[in-house]
């Protein structure tokens, strides 16, 4: 593979673009024991996937944890101002 992103590392086996690829199953555990091991390695050696990887999963986490009632009927802008105020 060739990098697709300005100042992209190799690290650990991984491109940042593989690593970024790979966040949302690395977050539900559904990565392979060989893919966790490279998405480890690359993070522990990159800052900018590190920090990403950090407030990418506090993004999933607070959108996981935003209640929200399929039968309500809740407007957009109350569903946002709860998924910003769970960020905070």
């Amino acid at each position: 593979m060739t990098p697709t992103m300005k100042g992209e590392r190799h690290v650990g086996g991984l491109w940042c673009s593989e690593v970024l690829a790979l966040l949302t199953r690395y977050l539900d555990g559904d990565l392979t024991d060989d893919e966790l091991a490279m998405v480890k390695a690359h993070v522990g050696d990159c800052s900018a996937c590190a920090q990403f990887g950090g407030a990418f999963h506090k993004a999933i986490t607070a959108l996981r944890d935003v209640d929200v009632d399929s039968d309500s009927s809740a407007d957009d802008v109350d569903v946002s101002d709860r998924v910003l105020a769970a960020l905070d």
